[in-house]
């Protein structure tokens, strides 16, 4: 039966129009579209295939081809304001295929400076979640940051509930916000609370950034993120503070992020600060604009006795070129050398990818 489901839905996706890729781009729509009519729908899909050889020494280590994530994008206007964005992803595995809901969203757009939206999102806690989406077609780099990475628990990637957005200024501060409250992380700490929270206590989170006039492709910003994390007993209380800048003019690419994750110990008492942070820097080369070379280094560290995460060190230097096949596919080779808590070596890697939009 899974078999079945995932051909269709493959069917489904493979019939795909364009439309837009972004979460904060809403459809447009008639507002005095009379009641009755068909909503206006538009689809758009993504797709990767991979190639990786490392020198891991761990048997379960995978080398050679897979196939990447099949995502499905759908978004259409409702009429009167209303719009809606589903994002359904395909993933090869081991022993089949997984199906995931990743976002779906019901938005009303009051105005510019006040929009509602209720659903499940990519959390608007740094700019890589925001900017960046399940088909690596839109993305730089083959893979996400560590500390961002869908399925990791430094942070976390979705968030169920209701979510206010707008802007605060003139387009020369071009100053925004996100407001947010809902479920929190699930018992799997990698995973939301999709069926519900695991807890009487809702996560909340507040967004401030700006996207000056000025300077083209710019934007900076922070966040803060609360939640009480389930970890036995009455939980353990969570604070994320995080700060980003991000230049993607292409000439350069520049995007830097830290972020500080606190858990308090309800029984020691004692506050424990895990901190992680990368920077990347890209650039298409005037001359052949289809080449962008690229690097990024990243850091997590974790103390050992933390209550949540374990010990988390972790340091990962990566660099590579994306090539473009044509306007809606490219390919990607790139190297990585990570190391982890317990490895003095570390492990050299690389990675081919093919990744496209359709």
């Amino acid at each position: 039966m899974r078999v079945v489901v995932c051909l269709g839905l493959l069917l489904v996706v493979c019939a795909l129009p364009r439309a837009v890729a972004a979460q904060d781009a809403a459809p447009q729509h008639d507002e005095h579209a009379p009641s009755g009519l068909s909503p206006s729908i538009h689809m758009q899909g993504f797709m990767d295939i991979d190639y990786v050889k490392s020198d891991d020494p761990n048997p379960k280590t995978v080398d050679g081809f897979s196939l990447g994530q099949f995502v499905g994008h759908l978004s259409g206007s409702l009429g009167n304001k209303v719009t809606f964005f589903g994002e359904t992803s395909v993933t090869a595995q081991q022993t089949g295929f997984t199906v995931e809901l990743e976002r779906a969203i019901l938005r009303y757009d009051y105005n510019d400076h006040f929009k509602i939206s209720l659903g499940k999102y990519h959390t608007p806690i740094n700019y890589w979640n925001i900017a960046f989406h399940h088909g690596l077609w839109l993305q730089t780099t083959v893979a996400r940051p560590e500390m961002i990475k869908v399925g990791g628990t430094f942070e976390p990637v979705h968030f169920i509930g209701l979510l206010a957005e707008g802007t605060i200024s003139s387009p020369t501060l071009g100053l925004n916000y996100n407001l947010g409250v809902g479920n929190g992380r699930s018992t799997l700490i990698g995973r939301a609370g999709d069926a519900g929270d695991v807890n009487r206590n809702r996560a909340w989170l507040a967004r401030l950034y700006s996207r000056p006039a000025a300077t083209p492709g710019l934007e900076l910003g922070g966040s803060v993120y609360h939640d009480l994390v389930p970890n036995g007993g009455s939980g353990v209380p969570e604070l994320i503070t995080s700060a980003y800048v991000a230049l993607t003019s292409e000439k350069p690419e520049v995007i830097a992020e830290f972020a500080d994750v606190r858990h308090h110990d309800p029984t020691t008492l004692i506050d424990y600060h895990s901190k992680a942070g990368y920077a990347q820097v890209a650039y298409r080369l005037p001359h052949a604009p289809r080449w962008k070379p690229y690097a990024r280094v990243e850091k997590l560290d974790a103390n050992v006795a933390e209550p949540v995460f374990g010990g988390l060190d972790t340091r990962i230097a990566l660099s590579g070129v994306r090539f473009e096949l044509s306007d809606l596919a490219a390919v990607k080779a790139e190297y990585r050398w990570t190391r982890r808590l317990g490895d003095p070596r570390g492990i050299n890697a690389l990675y081919l990818q093919t990744a496209f939009v359709f």
